[in-house]
């Protein structure tokens, strides 16, 4: 174990950022700024170990600085803490935590880095031991991307160590009995004659104690919570409904505002006559927040009845009218003036392409709504120069800024509290919600004001997941592709997101957008003249994340494309795809997912399955769907899905992710869709917005594999290989080769 220097109750040097021999290149430095954001707030006799542990006498609370939106990410970072740090899950308090860049997300950075996950060698590890500088100078305090323990792995547990040495180093300065002498057990101190000393007895003792050595982490051998599934710290407040949503926020003298914006997504409002509106009983306001109007009354109903008085004028569109004239644009963007990235260029493309017979062809997915079960919310205070915000946010730290904005304040001014999240999918990493609360409540100095958006409002106005354009060209030869030429268009996520406000920091005009050929250009397949091209239209819909983001889509492609060559070289799309498979965990899920559907034997009349790989988020991910021909329409009877996440930390857990990953693909494979007529999108609820129903979810069989080298998140790897793996398995069955998402389109499903 390398040593990092002194750890302090007021800085905590992140050991994550060392690399093989001790050696830190410059990273203290950088961590050496960060301040413990808890010490501000600390009440008389209460104790901030670290910024992740918090001691008074009346408990031990633990901050779990990521967005809980019903991943479970609040226990499994929670125990990461505990384990270290001797407590069980059942002796303490969580808490999100203030924004900070002190609860930065390193694992973030790594999404946008020009080595594969499967990439282990010297240059690219070299370049994952820096992730941190970035993530810190950036105020990365971000929930996205299934990187929450890939980040937390190290740096969580070295918390809980770190506070235990700290506690263990208070006992024997009070007892003169040296701490190696000491023991830790449930929350206490053991002293050599079986004395315990609780933990919140040490509090005032360790808050002015420091240590001079980082403390060894625990083996996994030693492991008593980790490895194991643990009962969620959120369940009994989720199902008592005591747990509190932004929705759920009420404070003395609250008024409720309703949003109204323009309906044509991204459009701006000319003008407005709020006369009527406000001449209704309870109706406190209509505010011009630039995008639309907000109406405040005494509540919700009274000022979504509001809205329905105000005549507004908009700002007439800036992007086609239609959906036809979309999927123009965004095949129009498929020339070199538009080219954003070429990721991959192995080989001699054309040249191999010239040498044989040419299967091509043309994949297309549209826009898709996130459908979170809580609408977007928000309630925001502006009195005496600050401004308190209550959001269920993906970014607090950028939801501080943005809301600081807003206000026309300095972001000290601002104090954001991070609720629990209703859903998110990548939609609360938007900051709209946040930026309209600040800006009415500047406008209703001293009085709260909940923002909660109407789902109509919600869905019909987004932002949304991209509407897309796969196309290919590829050959094949002795049973393998010897060619592949994969081109994808679309509208460009992190242009969007930078010019909504909801980037961390500005994004460079020549940095090319990495979500465009995510999941295509690091897929671990050896082919040997491999080519991979992103073209970037120009802005139509406002787009941003999407619980997948460009995996969500290029999986799709990718794995139909697959399947196309394997049907081309008369060859098994199982066995095609472990031959020519470079990485041994991948091809590891792929066989375990064969093994578990029991892929050699022929399904029952009636019935067809279908496969798909997919690398994404660092996690290799297979899965089988078998579907059955019924007199209703298809249906999807069973998923088996393998899926390797280096340590699996909470099984249970992991599986319930895999699962609800694999539903969210389907859902979308199946019936999703945003479309448009008259510049106005069509959905505006789940009755022209469908989504899976629990009769048509099939059975989910998962398999939790342990054998690459980094700890990975399975929040979104699920979701990419649904789509593929369900076109594929019709085509099986009826024949059809379906290149156009949702498929139900094409074929009735029951």
């Amino acid at each position: 174990m390398s040593r990092l220097g002194t750890y302090t109750r007021r800085g905590f040097l992140v050991a994550s950022a060392a690399v093989a021999g001790g050696v830190v290149f410059g990273v203290r430095a950088y961590n050496a700024r960060l301040e413990n954001p808890l010490t501000a707030g600390l009440a008389p006799g209460e104790a901030a170990l670290t910024p992740y542990v918090k001691i008074n006498g009346d408990g031990i609370t633990i901050i779990t600085p990521r967005a809980e939106m019903g991943q479970g990410i609040h226990t499994t970072l929670a125990a990461l803490v505990a384990e270290e740090l001797d407590v069980d899950l059942d002796q303490i308090g969580i808490e999100h935590g203030p924004p900070s860049s002190a609860y930065f997300n390193g694992g973030v950075v790594e999404e946008g880095y020009p080595f594969p996950a499967t990439d282990n060698g010297a240059i690219a590890e070299f370049a994952r031991a820096q992730r941190d500088i970035p993530a810190v100078f950036l105020s990365y305090q971000i929930t996205g991307g299934s990187t929450s323990t890939h980040d937390a792995y190290d740096k969580m547990r070295r918390a809980g160590a770190v506070a235990r040495e700290t506690l263990k180093a208070a006992a024997a300065a009070r007892t003169g009995i040296p701490a190696t002498q000491l023991a830790t057990q449930a929350g206490a101190v053991v002293l050599p004659d079986g004395t315990h000393i609780p933990y919140t007895d040490l509090a005032a003792e360790a808050a002015a104690t420091d240590l001079a050595d980082a403390p060894a982490l625990r083996p996994r051998s030693a492991w008593r919570i980790l490895g194991k599934s643990q009962d969620r710290l959120d369940v009994v407040d989720k199902s008592t409904g005591r747990a509190v949503y932004a929705s759920d926020i009420r404070l003395p003298g609250m008024r409720f505002g309703a949003l109204r914006r323009s309906p044509h997504p991204g459009g701006t409002l000319a003008g407005f006559d709020a006369s009527d509106a406000l001449a209704m009983p309870g109706v406190d306001a209509v505010i011009d927040v630039g995008t639309g109007v907000v109406a405040v009354a005494r509540d919700t109903w009274t000022a979504m009845r509001a809205l329905d008085a105000v005549t507004c004028d908009w700002a007439p569109p800036a992007y086609p009218v239609d959906t036809a004239g979309h999927f123009d644009a965004i095949a129009a963007a498929f020339n070199p003036d538009q080219r954003d990235s070429r990721q991959r260029d192995d080989g001699d493309v054309e040249t191999a392409l010239s040498g044989g017979t040419v299967i091509s062809g043309e994949y297309r997915a549209p826009y898709l709504a996130h459908a979170t079960m809580e609408p977007m919310s928000a309630a925001a205070l502006m009195q005496d120069g600050k401004l308190q915000v209550w959001a269920g946010t993906q970014g607090p730290t950028v939801a501080r800024r943005e809301a600081a904005l807003a206000a026309g304040i300095a972001q000290d001014a601002v104090t954001i509290t991070t609720t629990l999240l209703g859903g998110a999918f990548g939609r609360r990493g938007e900051m709209d919600f946040v930026q309209i609360a600040a800006r009415v409540a500047v406008q209703m100095q001293g009085t709260p004001v909940l923002l909660t958006y109407s789902r109509e409002e919600d869905m019909s106005r987004g932002p949304y997941r991209p509407a897309a354009i796969g196309r290919f060209r590829a050959t094949v030869a002795d049973g393998v592709p010897v060619a592949v030429d994969i081109e994808t268009a679309s509208p460009s996520i992190m242009a969007g997101i930078d010019a909504r406000g909801g980037s961390p920091a500005p994004i460079p005009g020549f940095v090319s957008d990495f979500t465009l050929n995510q999941a295509l250009w690091d897929q671990p397949y050896g082919i040997e003249n491999y080519r991979v091209s992103g073209y970037k239209t120009t802005p139509l819909l406002p787009v941003g994340f999407w619980r997948s983001v460009g995996a969500s889509q290029n999986s799709f492609f990718h794995e139909c494309m697959m399947d196309e060559l394997a049907l081309a070289a008369d060859r098994d799309p199982v066995e095609m795809r472990l031959a020519i498979m470079t990485d041994a965990p991948s091809r590891a899920v792929l066989e375990a997912v064969a093994e578990m559907a029991g892929w050699g034997a022929a399904p029952a009349a009636g019935r067809a399955r279908g496969v798909a790989f997919a690398l994404a988020f660092g996690v290799p991910t297979a899965q089988i769907v078998e579907i059955e021909q019924t007199d209703g329409g298809i249906m999807v009877r069973d998923v088996w899905v393998a899926a390797d996440v280096g340590v699996a930390l909470d099984p249970r857990n992991l599986d319930a992710q895999l699962i609800s990953g694999v539903n969210y693909g389907l859902s979308a494979a199946i019936g999703e869709e945003i479309t448009l007529t008259g510049a106005a999108v069509d959905q505006s609820n789940f009755h022209d917005y469908p989504v899976l129903r629990m009769y048509q979810s099939p059975r989910i069989h998962t398999r939790i594999l342990e054998n690459q080298r980094h700890i990975r998140g399975i929040g979104e790897p699920g979701t990419p290989a649904a789509a593929p793996a369900l076109a594929n398995a019709v085509f099986a069955l009826t024949g059809q080769r379906l290149r156009e998402l949702p498929l139900g389109k094409k074929v009735a499903f029951a």
